[in-house]
């Protein structure tokens, strides 16, 4: 499977408490459809980021960027809940990495305020609408990073790759639609 990465534009704060910064916003919102291409659409379900949030050591990175790291669950510098809104996160801010004090002023500005995930699809279920496209709602995913980012979207990589699933699922019912017509001509 391809990696994706979803995004969402929202409110993403940083804040200090005492002597330590930290970061926090939603950086999925469950139930909240998405248009990655026209008539194509994907949401997350509450469900999707359940054992990815007891069994991963989920990464927060600055625009994606692996070298670039805010955080992580593993050694709890990032916290991450599910509630009825989404995933919610805070990531405390290393203030020894100018790095990571760069994001947090750029957040606190108002510079930044977009997130976004990367994962990979476990289980997903597909809908087909009556006005045209095709939505996919996301039942279970391995998620493995969260980002605060400048530009909220597809990077080039993952659009491709994105682009690449549209194409083979398009392919797969144009042949289903196929097989089924030489049947019914078969059997007509």
């Amino acid at each position: 499977m391809h990696k994706r990465a979803s995004y969402l534009t929202t409110e993403f704060r940083a804040e200090q408490e005492e002597d330590k910064l930290y970061i926090e916003g939603y950086f999925i919102k469950f139930n909240s459809e998405t248009e990655l291409f026209p008539e194509f659409y994907e949401e997350v379900a509450p469900e999707a980021i359940t054992k990815s949030l007891k069994s991963n050591d989920v990464r927060s990175l600055f625009n994606h960027d692996t070298n670039l790291v805010l955080g992580r669950s593993g050694n709890k510098t990032l916290e991450l809940r599910a509630d009825e809104v989404g995933l919610w996160g805070r990531v405390e801010i290393n203030q020894k990495d100018q790095q990571a004090m760069d994001a947090y002023h750029r957040i606190q500005r108002g510079d930044v305020t977009g997130c976004s995930f990367g994962f990979y699809p476990i289980k997903e279920e597909h809908e087909s609408r009556a006005a045209g496209g095709d939505k996919f709602i996301l039942r279970e995913i391995d998620l493995f990073e969260v980002s605060p980012c400048v530009f909220p979207a597809y990077p080039q990589t993952e659009i491709s790759a994105r682009q690449q699933d549209l194409d083979a699922f398009k392919r797969e019912k144009l042949q289903t639609r196929k097989r089924q017509l030489k049947e019914r001509l078969q059997h007509g």
